[in-house]
């Protein structure tokens, strides 16, 4: 049968702050909505809201769902932590940037999350677009619409308002499809408990101090670098922060690194650091980098990022067969392979970390004593009849 083509959407909008009262105090008593955000985020530190749309069934009622667009740019959206602190499901796509949003929005982030794109994750699907779930399950294909628009323009146009409301217009659907085929093969809760490791994820600017760990060349420093780094880098994040401008624009990585390794204690040494420029070497910018360096010397370095370096060289070969069995694991339970296990999650088993995510949970359920058999010499792979990768006792 062929997609459906989508109709007209109908919708609401709210841009008063007794409306957006008046929403919250209905969808409280709701078991479930549906939510997305539009955003923008490359000229800021923070992401800016632009639009939050809303879709819910009346709760009791055989009246057709009920669909708001919401303008974050004329009304204080912070209300909506009201709704977030109930029972209430949050039904949303791809949450991870929406929950940063939502966070620095509203201070707040809803309590229970069902991301759909997790959740398809463990029904075969890879990392799904909302498009490719629409039309894999209720055979919709919405409207296509101008990825980038700039949504933080007003008026926005009717096809601008159409293709934002698309996003949870079907959203609900999609939610009782997968749920009821994540039911039948006994992978709901597998679903929810990932789902709620997104939703507790830290979101950006929540821990400055570990703002050091996303430099790429970070191992290469030695202890006395890795405390100054540390301490430049959270400099960064926090001004980036206070002026609301992305990092990159604040001082660049390749800076960091440099003023790590040469730890200046004036001006003029800062100048012969790698990756600065002028604009980093005067004024006020200069003395707070030069005091976050002076600050790095006197504080305790803080220990190497871990990586497979770290590992036993005994247990280093174990990884890329490990890694083999995961992906046939993989398809055979028809999990996204990224969702079931990283390069990284493998070596944090094998490292025994105390966060190691193969560990326990439904990922442990699935390798984890398999991974432990064959690193001890219990288990061994060999090839069936099909060519697939099996776990034989030994």
């Amino acid at each position: 049968m062929p997609d459906q083509a989508p109709p007209h959407i109908g919708f609401g909008w709210i841009d008063d702050q007794e409306g957006l009262v008046e929403l919250v105090d209905e969808l409280i008593e709701m078991p479930r909505y549906a939510l997305d955000t539009e955003f923008h985020r490359e000229r800021t530190y923070f992401p800016k809201l632009a639009l939050i749309q809303i879709a819910w069934w009346p709760e009791g009622t055989s009246e057709k769902q009920e669909l708001v667009l919401i303008d974050p740019l004329q009304i204080d959206v912070s209300d909506l932590a009201r709704l977030f602190d109930t029972d209430a499901l949050c039904v949303i796509h791809a949450a991870q940037q929406d929950l940063d949003v939502l966070t620095h929005a509203c201070g707040a982030v809803p309590r229970r999350m069902f991301d759909t794109q997790i959740a398809a994750g463990f029904l075969g699907y890879g990392t799904p677009s909302l498009v490719s779930l629409l039309q894999g399950e209720i055979g919709i294909s919405p409207a296509k619409g101008d990825r980038l628009t700039d949504w933080l323009r007003r008026p926005l146009s009717d096809s601008q308002c159409q293709y934002a409301a698309a996003d949870v217009e079907y959203l609900l659907g999609v939610h009782d499809s997968l749920v009821a085929k994540l039911e039948a093969a006994g992978r709901l809760e597998w679903a929810e408990e990932a789902c709620e490791e997104l939703r507790t994820r830290p979101v950006s600017g929540s821990r400055p101090a570990d703002a050091w760990l996303r430099l790429k060349d970070a191992r290469s420093l030695r202890p006395g670098g890795r405390a100054v780094a540390q301490a430049i880098a959270a400099w960064r994040e926090e001004r980036a922060m206070r002026v609301d401008i992305p990092v990159r624009q604040v001082l660049p990585d390749l800076a960091i690194l440099g003023i790590a390794q040469r730890a200046p204690s004036n001006t003029k040494d800062l100048k012969q650091a790698r990756g600065v420029d002028d604009r980093h070497t005067k004024g006020g910018i200069a003395d707070e980098i030069l005091a976050a360096v002076a600050a790095g010397k006197q504080a305790t370095p803080p220990e190497s990022p871990k990586s497979t370096d770290d590992l036993d060289r005994s247990l280093r070969p174990a990884i890329t067969l490990i890694s083999a069995w995961v992906s046939q694991i993989a398809r055979d339970e028809k999990i996204d392979t990224a969702m079931l296990a990283t390069k990284s999650d493998i070596v944090a088993l094998l490292r025994d970390d105390d966060d190691a995510r193969l560990a326990s949970g439904w990922r442990g359920d699935l390798l984890g004593q398999g991974i432990r058999d064959l690193v001890a010499g219990r288990a061994g792979l060999t090839f069936d009849p099909q060519g697939r990768l099996t776990l034989m006792p030994v």
